[in-house]
């Protein structure tokens, strides 16, 4: 059996395990019995919503041409489609973030990546993915500039009360919350970097996945080579903002996760590797892991791609699985939101993903962002205005 020539299974694979891990470092422990962090959240935090964004800015590539960017009258219609689906996307982010759960809901700033990546469609890979490695080292050094001179940083979960203070809402989409647009946008050039290469070739998949792991491994030892360094722990510590008082502390408290970025007190902040701490070596690290993943996914789905189509199917329709996910963690839904919850939603996502891909079905709110957006990118307005 062959799967549909429309899609590249791998993707959706990548996608699929990209939603099971951000749903672990919802639901599972971040720390053991024993004070240290989970295995759970040392291989997904921060890793996987940063795939999950990676994945995005691929979608985009080929939805606009995959290595073949569109250009002229057909990637303008395109770029339209995509403003709709950003507004539909943040919409949909809207509603969920107005739910009683204590996740950081990431459609909305999802939303934002989508309008930012419109004035690079039309790129190749090459100048993407430099623009990619600019961004993901300048971007959290901007962010650090300008974020020195903010006292109160804003940091909200966006939902509609939120549209009443834009101000407010645009610091923290931009540049001070949980996935700030400053940093993240490296996540999404990448991806479209990775989406203008032709990723059907045996070749370009195995590529991507020994240089993602080149990445990885280089940038995280070059990382904890320089805060080994005396000085640079002095001066983290302190600039922390934390309370720790000791290396050990930091070093935990940065495995623990930060809240979108990090102090500003010094340079040195853009050195370490911490999940969502947006720090320049994190974003290249966990590109490095997202393009290691894809790869290797890619090169899985060669096998037996029908295969692997239904047992992720979940990939193929994350946006309805991510929102089912966060709707079953409001408290009124059962189960609660402890640890022993993680499988049967697992269960439940997988078993979704699989019927709607033996059925040949897009997910429902998949149909419905993506009717909206190709009939704009193909109204009659449009081709007048050509």
């Amino acid at each position: 059996m062959t799967a549909p020539a429309s899609r590249i299974v791998g993707v959706d694979v990548a996608r699929c395990l990209a939603l099971l891990g951000m749903m672990a470092t919802h639901i599972l422990a971040t720390v053991t019995a024993g004070g240290e962090s989970s295995t759970s959240h040392v291989i997904a935090s921060g890793r996987a919503s940063g795939l999950f964004a990676l994945l995005a800015g691929v979608s985009l590539a080929l939805v606009t041409g995959g290595s073949t960017p569109h250009h002229g009258r057909r990637l303008m219609g395109e770029r339209a489609g995509i403003v709709v689906r950003a507004l539909l996307i943040g919409f949909i982010g809207l509603l969920l973030g107005a739910l009683p759960t204590n996740i950081a809901i990431i459609l909305v700033y999802y939303a934002v990546l989508f309008v930012m990546a419109l004035p690079f469609l039309g790129l190749g890979w090459r100048p993407l993915g430099v623009l990619a490695l600019v961004w993901a080292v300048a971007g959290p050094a901007v962010s650090l500039v300008l974020r020195d001179g903010i006292e109160s940083p804003t940091r909200i979960v966006p939902s509609f009360e939120h549209l009443v203070a834009p101000g407010d809402l645009a610091q923290s989409l931009l540049l001070t919350g949980y996935y700030p647009a400053m940093g993240w946008f490296a996540y999404l050039l990448a991806g479209l970097a990775i989406g203008r290469l032709d990723l059907r070739r045996l070749a370009i998949a195995a590529r991507l996945a020994v240089v993602g792991v080149a990445v990885a491994a280089v940038t995280w030892l070059v990382s904890a080579d320089l805060t080994r360094d005396a000085a640079v722990r002095r001066a983290l510590l302190t600039t922390d903002e934390g309370g720790a008082t000791t290396w050990s502390q930091l070093r935990m408290q940065l495995d623990q996760g930060s809240y979108g970025t990090t102090p500003t007190g010094s340079w040195w902040w853009l050195v370490p590797i911490g999940p969502h701490s947006g720090t320049s070596f994190t974003l290249l690290h966990t590109i490095g892991c997202s393009m290691a993943v894809l790869g290797v996914a890619v090169l899985a789905a060669r096998v037996a791609p029908r295969a692997w189509s239904v047992l992720f199917g979940a990939g193929a329709m994350t946006l309805t699985l991510y929102s089912l996910h966060i709707v079953l963690l409001t408290p009124e839904i059962p189960p609660k939101e402890i640890p022993s919850s993680y499988l049967p939603q697992v269960v439940v996502v997988l078993l979704t993903g699989a019927a709607y891909a033996l059925a040949r079905h897009r997910g429902p709110l998949e149909t419905l962002v993506g009717s909206l957006s190709k009939a704009t990118a193909e109204s009659r307005w449009l081709r007048k205005a050509r």
